[in-house]
């Protein structure tokens, strides 16, 4: 992340790096997986003060390993939310800083009260008198096994760390205790905006009725992608930003003991695998918040008008009314196109792409002549192309692409033009009868 990246507005870059501006035209390998989602989490189990992952398969079959708790536990309601469509999450425990439980002879991997259902269980070995079996049970179930003679062979496992100065003695079950979070607030949240910079994901998500809060990821997103080239979407509940890459979700869920900005998790997921080809526009609702979706035609007009993502009632299903954003103001270099969420991931995809390549194969490589940037047009016609395969991207035309040398020997500028192809969303018909 120390290559320079972000838009500009002349040529005076001091970082080496990809600087692009995505406007709209004045009126008078290119389609890769998605479904990587950020998101911090209260959790009662899970490393401290770091980011990490999980993916759709290890959160349906180690749940337990990774998060405390078996994959259909109310505790996991959200991300069941999530993974109906996300392939990946990054996330990171807001209430580090607890206290480990513990006994005896082991001390819990992590923090929080989870812990508090480990226990250890000492037997003598049955072949051998002087060894022991020493098992590691969580809620009940035995989940590691080690024979040995004494504590300092015994190895840590997903759910402990063995004290390794501990005598050993036969004992029916001796629970660890004392386990708990530490306070989730605003620092935890910076920590955490601080630490997810360096990570690459299509959508960052934040469920928390907080307003402060909420303009602190909106600003977070906003300074990525205008000021560091760094290209995702925030979703956050009811933060009406007026800005592309900020998702606005209007919805509220009912759903005692979780936050009214519930349905973030699903929208979350769903918009960060919906594939630059496609739109979530119509996608149904299959999670299991209770969602208030009940809106009269002017309402939803008025939704759609303010930039507000919406799920609305569909007979007895629950469907996205529109793939927006919360982007409302237009303007030369903002069309109205900017407010559809399938632009965006088009054009992120695009900065993606075409800064990675720049940076991996033509930064400090290859030198600023004709014959490079030759080749770094062909590169671009030849994602373009692609995009347009897929059906991202439409009436491409590679000489519409240009590049030239910039105002320093080692800068080259490039202009290009595209048309993003648009799904289906209204149909006017009219029927002749005779």
């Amino acid at each position: 992340m120390g290559l320079g990246g972000g838009a500009f507005t002349t040529q005076n870059k001091i970082l080496p790096g990809s600087y692009m501006n995505f406007v709209s035209l004045s009126r008078a390998a290119a389609a890769p997986d998605r479904g990587v989602v950020a998101i911090p989490l209260e959790l009662d189990w899970g490393p401290d003060s770091e980011v990490f992952k999980i993916t759709e398969t290890e959160f349906r079959e180690s749940s337990v390993r990774l998060l405390g708790y078996e994959y259909g536990n109310e505790k996991l309601r959200g991300l069941r939310d999530l993974f109906l469509n996300a392939k990946i999450l990054y996330t990171y425990r807001l209430n580090s800083g607890g206290t480990r439980a513990s006994c005896t002879f082991a001390e819990a991997k992590y923090t929080g009260p989870c812990g508090n259902s480990i226990k250890v269980i000492i037997q003598s070995n049955l072949d051998d008198i002087t060894m022991y079996d020493v098992k590691t049970e969580y809620n009940g179930q035995v989940m590691d096994t080690q024979t040995v003679t004494s504590a300092a062979e015994l190895v840590g496992n997903d759910f402990v760390e063995f004290k390794a100065g501990a005598t050993l003695a036969a004992t029916a079950g001796t629970p660890l205790a004392g386990g708990s979070n530490g306070v989730a607030d605003g620092q935890a949240h910076q920590e955490f905006l601080d630490k997810i910079e360096c990570y690459s994901f299509d959508t960052l998500a934040l469920v928390s009725e907080d307003g402060i809060l909420k303009n602190t990821y909106s600003n977070f997103c906003r300074r990525m992608r205008d000021e560091r080239g760094i290209k995702f979407q925030t979703v956050l509940h009811q933060k009406a930003a007026d800005y592309e890459g900020v998702i606005n979700v209007r919805n509220v869920t009912t759903t005692e003991g979780w936050s009214a900005a519930s349905l973030v998790y699903w929208v979350a997921g769903a918009v960060s695998n919906c594939a630059i080809n496609k739109t979530a526009l119509n996608t149904k609702y299959t999670g299991e918040f209770t969602v208030v979706a009940s809106f009269t035609q002017a309402q939803l007009e008025q939704c759609i008008n303010i930039g507000e993502f919406v799920v609305h009632k569909v007979g007895e299903e629950l469907g996205v009314l529109a793939d927006i954003n919360s982007l409302v103001t237009v303007s030369p270099t903002k069309s109205a196109s900017f407010k559809k969420n399938q632009v965006i991931r088009v054009i992120d995809t695009i900065a993606r792409d075409i800064a990675n390549l720049f940076n991996s194969k033509y930064l400090g490589s290859i030198s600023n002549n004709e014959s490079g940037r030759v080749s770094l047009w062909s590169d671009i016609v030849k994602h373009h192309n692609e995009l347009q395969l897929v059906g991202a991207i439409e009436d491409f035309d590679e000489t519409h692409v240009t590049i030239a040398p910039g105002n320093m020997k080692s800068s080259v500028v490039i202009t290009d033009l595209i048309t993003v192809a648009s799904a289906m969303e209204q149909l006017y018909m009219t029927v002749m009868v005779a």
